[in-house]
């Protein structure tokens, strides 16, 4: 975990976004008394993040921690994302002032139209990542997918498989939205689950409080679960060695008590009417910096190379580096990791966009093979990181629905 003083770089940031918004404010010919007030509201920012440089607490509890980073990300970009519209329009108007005064125009006033077109623009995202906060992060959704398994049992063909991922528990701050979602995941009524990863942000402890509900999330066939980046404890400061070890450890019973199957580079066999499908469940696999734990061809040790498996990897970039060319019969592959970045635009048929396309080019939904022989899915996570938000890709629970190819 950083050093709090990593806090004056975005503080140095906002002031100089804010000088330059200010620019934009003053056209709007609010008076004085909204000036001060502009400069009041982000003075007490200001004086947010120092305090917390300065009272900064290493020893505080993975809850207190949460709550400061929370209230840091929703002023951040509560006030500093919508900012980007009067700053770039302003910053444009700025280029056509210097152009007339370079053909001896003169320097020409800041126009009243254009400072309210880019804070009306403005308007636009602070209202959305309000939404976001209050309501985006528990607005759960059930989406479908039927998944065509080359050399599917017959026994297994429309077997039902719920996936969610990235409940990230260390997040959570209102029971009555989590019950909400862990309901909507009961309603299914399938006949097996499958969680994909990181349970919590950072401390096995974080899943304490939630325990007895999610224990509620079982399956006929059973709940299988994997390990996703903030499941190891590598982000936080830990006293010695020994201390990560343990905390990830209980990390591991945490699974036991939740009544679920943690697999760990290993595999279990489903029967049904005397035919069997294979679940296979490895550690986090991800593109530097990320963790490289997993073991495909471990976890797959001892299972026939034809027989259809269905893969948990947590890290969507593990199924184009060991997936797409294994041997193995492996259908389908759960991924989740992304979030969507919880920030995007989705317009189901028309539009499917968010800014974390630029690193994951996989990050949500459906993505299948050319001759549909596999396919990867990538959930965008039943909780949320950082951010105590989602604006526009909203909290998924996603049922796979398997049939013969």
């Amino acid at each position: 975990m950083r050093s709090p003083l990593f806090l004056l770089f975005p503080l140095a940031i906002f002031v100089a976004l804010d000088l330059l918004a200010f620019q934009t404010f003053k056209a709007l010919d609010l008076g004085r008394i909204f000036h001060r007030m502009y400069w009041l509201i982000h003075g007490l920012g200001y004086a947010y993040i120092l305090y917390a440089i300065f009272q900064f607490d290493p020893a505080a509890s993975p809850a207190e921690i949460r709550r400061g980073m929370q209230g840091f990300m929703i002023y951040a970009i509560a006030l500093y994302v919508p900012k980007i519209f009067p700053v770039a329009i302003g910053l444009l108007e700025d280029l056509a002032r210097t152009g007339a005064w370079v053909a001896g125009k003169g320097w020409m006033s800041r126009r009243q139209f254009v400072a309210t077109l880019g804070w009306g623009l403005a308007a636009i995202p602070f209202l959305g990542i309000l939404h976001g906060v209050f309501r985006g992060r528990s607005k759960y959704r059930v989406l479908s997918n039927v998944v065509k398994v080359k050399g599917l049992p017959k026994a297994f063909h429309g077997f039902k498989l719920l996936q969610i991922s990235d409940i990230h528990s260390g997040s959570f701050s209102d029971p009555d939205e989590v019950q909400q979602g862990i309901d909507m995941v009961l309603a299914q009524q399938v006949d097996a689950i499958a969680f994909t990863g990181d349970l919590v942000n950072n401390v096995a402890e974080e899943m304490t409080p939630w325990i007895a509900a999610f224990q509620k999330i079982q399956a006929p066939f059973g709940v299988y679960s994997i390990l996703g980046n903030h499941d190891y404890g590598d982000y936080w400061q830990w006293p010695s060695a020994t201390a990560k070890v343990d905390n990830f450890n209980a990390l591991c019973d945490t699974h036991a008590k939740l009544g679920w199957n943690l697999l760990r580079n290993e595999h279990r066999i489903l029967e049904k009417d005397g035919e069997r499908l294979e679940i296979v469940g490895i550690e986090n696999w991800g593109n530097p910096p990320f963790t490289q734990y997993g073991d495909l061809n471990l976890a797959l040790n001892g299972l026939p190379a034809e027989t259809p498996e269905i893969l948990l990897s947590h890290d969507p970039p593990h199924y184009d580096a060991h997936v797409v060319q294994h041997p193995a019969n492996i259908a389908l592959t759960l991924s989740g990791h992304t979030h969507g970045m919880q920030f995007g635009i989705e317009i189901p048929g028309w539009l499917k966009w968010s800014p974390v396309k630029f690193k994951y080019p996989k990050w949500a939904g459906n993505y299948p093979e050319a001759d549909q022989t596999r396919t990867l899915y990538v959930n965008r996570g039943f909780g949320y990181l950082a951010f105590p938000g989602r604006v526009g890709i909203w909290p998924e629970i996603t049922v796979h629905e398997l049939q013969p190819a």
